[in-house]
């Protein structure tokens, strides 16, 4: 083996900055091996001795030789007894200019596929501070979240889970451990990998709770806990559709939802709206359609309900072309007049037994509860739910166990239909105070064209939709309204339109300000607007 050549030392230790605390070896070693990478270093350089860089750096030998030995182990440094450490020959490792380092972002081409090119035009919804800001849309009433209560249903857990732990039953007293058992399974789940498809106990009372609440009969066999409303429409997408396939969305529509939908492939077509909700006389015109999504209780973003008579010509469609529904209950609970409206998936099993098989539905606690919770469901027919529980163990295995378990107890104590109301009541009121202070203070402040264009009526949900002529007044009203501090929702960026649409609007969030907020939100807005009308 020819001896390696000795070659002048290249290291200078007065380059290397070293930070207490952070582990001196690991730094040590990360800063020998990005100089190796980048070429500062080259092949065949003797390093100093560990003596020589420890005196150099103000560390101890030791700590030294734990760097240089990771660097040995590892490949990129060669040692020999007698003659020092040196940089080892690496084939494949480029070598820069002299005193030019290669740039990271010039070096990361970005990858060629569809999915990675589809997710390029998606701006996921920015993150909020611990005060939310009028007329910020998609949040419901966090102020009114019970913390206590819920700390309390966490320690709780904790304790159990604590107490579990400790518990092990002598092997011969199987008989008279026996309750005990049964009793630690009631209180404590394993803290391992549980079932991909979601705490059974927990899907036990989503379905009593569909069934009492929402008239859709289900058992736990049917439901899947999922992270939220977009991992479930995901879901479905990814287990029904294909690339090629065609999938009809409502337009506008939930734009997070057109960037699952198209996860597997498949093509998100555009479906017109009307006053009566999605316009199923389109669907045969667009032609092959392998899934529609649609949210008939409340269309998000403008607020329309589905009639009966579209609702059951949906479902007449969607056996004859044997397509899927997907339908998203993203805030059901928040009906102000009369009961909430039956899901599709119930009307299809009134109608017809046969229809059901063909409608999902999907529901979410982000509306609720909070939307950090990441707790949602997706209901199928039964058959399913082992291959769904499948695909859920591949994407990312789980839902949180503790968060599962508190939210079961949550139910079962009768916390949440108690929460539910207090949220609906909430949210009557501040749609309340919105409409009477847009009456009173923004309404006669704007010029008559505009005024004729009234709010689309606010029966459900958490926010209102405000219809408008162009997309130039809206870019102009949201930033007036963005430099007094206001945050609305451009029907631009959150409806989910096609590139070539020309439809306008604002979308006002008023559920997560207290009504006083509200008051004071408008009249802000009128003074930022009023300059804009000449």
């Amino acid at each position: 083996m020819d001896p390696i050549q000795h070659a002048s030392l290249t290291l200078d230790p007065a380059g290397m900055s070293l930070q207490p605390g952070q582990g001196l070896a690991q730094q040590i070693h990360a800063q020998l091996k990005d100089k190796i990478l980048h070429g500062a270093l080259a092949a065949s350089a003797r390093l100093p001795t560990t003596r020589e860089l420890a005196l150099a750096l103000q560390v101890s030998r030791n700590t030294v030789v734990r760097a240089y030995e990771a660097l040995i182990s590892e490949g990129f440094v060669v040692g020999r007894a007698g003659s020092g450490c040196f940089v080892a020959e690496i084939a494949k490792l480029s070598q820069p200019a002299a005193g030019k380092l290669p740039s990271p972002e010039r070096g990361a081409a970005a990858p060629h596929t569809d999915l990675w090119a589809r997710l390029q035009s998606f701006e996921p919804a920015p993150t909020v501070g611990l005060q939310a800001r009028a007329f910020r849309h998609g949040l419901p009433a966090l102020d009114l979240f019970p913390h206590a209560l819920w700390s309390r249903l966490q320690a709780r857990f904790w304790r159990e889970q604590s107490r579990s732990a400790l518990w092990h039953p002598h092997p011969n007293s199987q008989s008279q451990s026996q309750s005990q058992s049964q009793s630690q399974q009631r209180k404590a789940v394993s803290l391992s990998y549980g079932e991909p498809a979601g705490l059974p106990r927990l899907r036990e009372l989503i379905a009593a709770y569909l069934s009492h609440s929402r008239g859709l009969q289900c058992g736990a066999d049917q439901v899947i806990i999922t992270a939220g409303s977009q991992q479930a429409i995901a879901m479905a997408a990814l287990a029904l559709t294909q690339r090629g396939d065609r999938v009809g969305m409502e337009s506008p529509g939930y734009r997070a939802a057109a960037a699952a939908l198209g996860l597997s492939g498949a093509k998100v077509v555009p479906v017109p709206l009307d006053s009566q909700g999605l316009r199923t006389g389109a669907l045969q015109a667009l032609g092959r359609l392998a899934m529609v999504y649609t949210t008939p209780s409340h269309q998000y973003p403008t607020g329309v309900a589905m009639s009966l008579q579209r609702r059951l010509e949906l479902l007449d469609w969607a056996e004859r072309e044997q397509a899927w529904i997907l339908e998203d209950d993203y805030d059901g609970e928040y009906r102000f007049k009369g009961v909430p409206l039956a899901p599709l998936a119930t009307l299809a099993a009134q109608a017809s037994g046969n229809n059901r098989q063909r409608t999902l539905y999907i529901g979410s606690f982000s509306k609720l509860l909070f939307p950090g919770l990441r707790l949602g469901y997706l209901v199928a027919p039964a058959a399913w739910l082992p291959t769904l529980a499948k695909l859920r163990g591949v994407l990312d295995r789980q839902s949180s166990t503790a968060d599962q378990v508190v939210m079961a107890d949550f139910m079962a104590e009768g916390h949440f239909l108690r929460h539910v109301r207090r949220m609906r009541r909430a949210a009557l009121e501040r749609r309340d105070t919105f409409l009477s202070a847009w009456a009173q203070d923004l309404s006669p402040s704007l010029p008559a064209e505009l005024r004729a264009l009234s709010l689309q009526p606010i029966d459900a949900g958490l926010q209102a939709f405000w219809p408008l002529p162009s997309r130039a007044l809206e870019a102009r009203l949201v930033a007036a309204a963005a430099a007094v501090g206001i945050e609305l929702g451009g029907l631009s960026l959150v409806g989910g339109l096609p590139a070539h649409s020309q439809e306008a609007g604002l979308v006002f969030g008023f559920a997560s300000v207290p009504p006083a907020e509200i008051r004071r939100a408008l009249k802000l807005l009128v003074q930022a607007w009023r300059p804009l009308w000449g």
